[in-house]
């Protein structure tokens, strides 16, 4: 049966990535999918280059301290309720990815009986999730230690909904001989020796400055024995080219930004990187090793992000403090080199992940519909 079906989140690639890759695979299904956004964030652009109606609401932050501004925040909440609510008519489910969006949108759907997944990306859930969780039929969870859990439904480790691009790459990788040859195939796209180990260096889209000035200053220790991937991050790639010019003995792929991401992860025996949500559920999903080298601020939820794969051994840590040419040289590069200890990390990477999230979540959207309050 044919389902209507609201996507509620957006802000950050965080909310956004998760949503488009749940509502293709919903509109795949046959399903009727629009989202409820903000007119501000990420989502603006992305849902409609997506295929999909991007419905909006202002958004409602919450000051976290005293002020003016939190007088105003009951009227802003009410209205944007009452323009989720003009959202919801005539939906069938409501999925919510947390964020400003989403608490207007479980807030209306509850007073409708309207029935609601909600779905966390991180260790440590939002306001917004933890409030919709005491009415949902059910929580899907991308990493099984958070601690939160559906007050009346169910509470299901999904892991985090990922694009198609990565499941099918994971597919790949499945076995020994697919994960060779897409590495073999990846590695000569970028122009590197698949014979030799390939380390993969990224910070994000936005780049991560105290990594790249490590790897900038330890870059010998690499020079015969391994080669370099290196995202830099807009506007930090000009210092990097430099050093990379004068090691001649290292071959050292510098990109500001690499749009065929695949094919870097494919290449990649080992990925030095922050700890996101979403790059910590891809690394899982495919099954490569990880030295992780959490973002320093916030409250500790990449770290906390991490915690899974640690503890199955599929990754190594070290906080950004102590991030330097000694951990390069005594832990990052004996770990490259090492293939037995990488392969063993790359099969205890992929056991931490249940598989394609956006599949499980859509399952638990369409089940959501068995019934209203």
């Amino acid at each position: 049966m044919s389902l209507r079906i609201l996507l509620a989140g957006g802000g950050t690639a965080g909310h956004v990535n998760p949503l488009l890759a749940t509502a293709e695979v919903l509109r795949e299904r046959g399903h009727e999918v629009k989202v409820l956004g903000t007119a501000e964030g990420l989502e603006a652009d992305l849902v409609p280059e997506a295929g999909f109606p991007l419905l909006t609401i202002p958004r409602v932050p919450i000051p976290r301290r005293p002020s003016p501004e939190l007088l105003t925040v009951p009227s802003r909440l009410s209205r944007a309720v009452s323009q989720a609510d003009e959202a919801l008519e005539g939906i069938d489910v409501l999925v919510g990815f947390g964020g400003y969006v989403s608490a207007p949108a479980y807030i209306a759907s509850a007073r409708k009986g309207l029935p609601f997944v909600v779905q966390e990306q991180n260790v440590r859930p939002g306001l917004a999730n933890r409030l919709g969780a005491r009415r949902a039929k059910s929580v899907s969870l991308a990493f099984p230690q958070t601690k939160l859990r559906a007050s009346r439904g169910r509470t299901v480790f999904t892991g985090l909904p990922l694009r198609r691009s990565i499941v099918e790459l994971a597919e790949q990788r499945s076995t020994p001989d697919g994960a060779a040859s897409s590495r073999e195939r990846a590695a000569r796209e970028f122009g590197l020796d698949p014979h030799l180990p390939i380390l993969l260096v990224t910070g994000g889209s936005l780049g991560a400055q105290h990594i790249n000035e490590v790897l900038l200053e330890g870059a010998q220790l690499f020079e015969g024995r391994a080669q370099i991937i290196h995202a830099t991050g807009r506007g930090k790639a000009e210092g990097v080219l430099a050093a990379a010019a004068k090691t001649p003995d290292l071959t050292w792929v510098v990109r500001e930004y690499i749009s065929n991401m695949n094919d870097a992860l494919a290449a990649a025996d080992l990925v030095l990187c922050r700890s996101g949500a979403g790059t910590v559920a891809e690394l899982g999903i495919l099954g490569i090793p990880a030295f992780y080298v959490p973002l320093p601020i916030g409250n500790g939820e990449q770290r906390r992000n991490a915690e899974q794969q640690i503890e199955a051994g599929g990754a190594e840590i070290v906080e950004d403090r102590d991030f330097n040419q000694k951990v390069l040289r005594e832990r990052v590069l004996p770990l490259l080199t090492d293939p037995e200890r990488l392969r063993a990390m790359g099969s205890a990477n992929r056991s931490t992940s249940p598989g394609d999230g956006a599949v499980l979540l859509a399952d638990l959207a369409e089940d959501a519909n068995g019934g209203r309050e």
